[in-house]
């Protein structure tokens, strides 16, 4: 984990290892996919929120600009 984000946890109390979580298809094509600070944890919060779903829904996605 990168040392200036921090630690940050779930609902549960649960420390969150972005290392292993996994990365959708969508975030692969979102233009925030190499962020850091911020929005790479507000990525990270929203994946492990769905882990486990069929469907991945994030309404930060922004497409990749070619």
């Amino acid at each position: 984990m990168d040392e200036l984000e921090g630690e940050y946890f779930d609902d549960d109390g649960n420390e969150i290892n972005p290392d292993l979580i996994s990365k959708p298809d969508l975030c692969i094509t979102c233009q925030k996919n190499e962020l850091s600070g911020e929005e790479k944890i507000l990525c990270n919060l929203t994946r492990s929120n769905q882990r486990g779903r069929d469907e991945f829904i994030c309404v930060a996605y922004e497409p990749k600009k070619h």
